[in-house]
């Protein structure tokens, strides 16, 4: 997975109006992701998927939110396939194991609660 190169913090984001979709880019063959905050009590983390891009089963100790931005993917948790499309959101529960697939290429905001 490639993780965008920038040093800007989320404070660069705070007090305007920002496309999520446009803060990170599909990359031929990758996934690619860009971390907007990354705090003590979660993150909130972009991920651009392209085509049969994906992250392998694993599990988190914590809740996750994942809302799709763009395209289509195929997310698993604890064995049951989610079609997911553009504008849906899935609550991905904590210790369960989930894992993501690109059907389209995709872009997603991944929001992971720690407290």
């Amino acid at each position: 997975m490639k993780h965008e190169d920038k040093k800007e913090t989320d404070s660069w984001l705070a007090g305007q109006a920002v496309k999520l979709a446009d803060l990170v880019e599909y990359q031929t063959g990758a996934v690619v992701s860009r971390t907007i905050i990354d705090k003590a009590a979660g993150t909130c983390t972009l991920f651009a998927f392209d085509r049969g891009q994906g992250l392998s089963e694993h599990t988190a100790p914590f809740d996750a939110l994942v809302f799709l931005l763009d395209g289509e993917a195929e997310i698993t948790i604890s064995g049951k396939g989610i079609h997911a499309r553009q504008g849906d959101m899935v609550i991905m529960p904590a210790n369960q194991p989930h894992a993501l697939r690109a059907i389209e290429r995709f872009k997603m905001m991944l929001v992971m609660i720690r407290s």
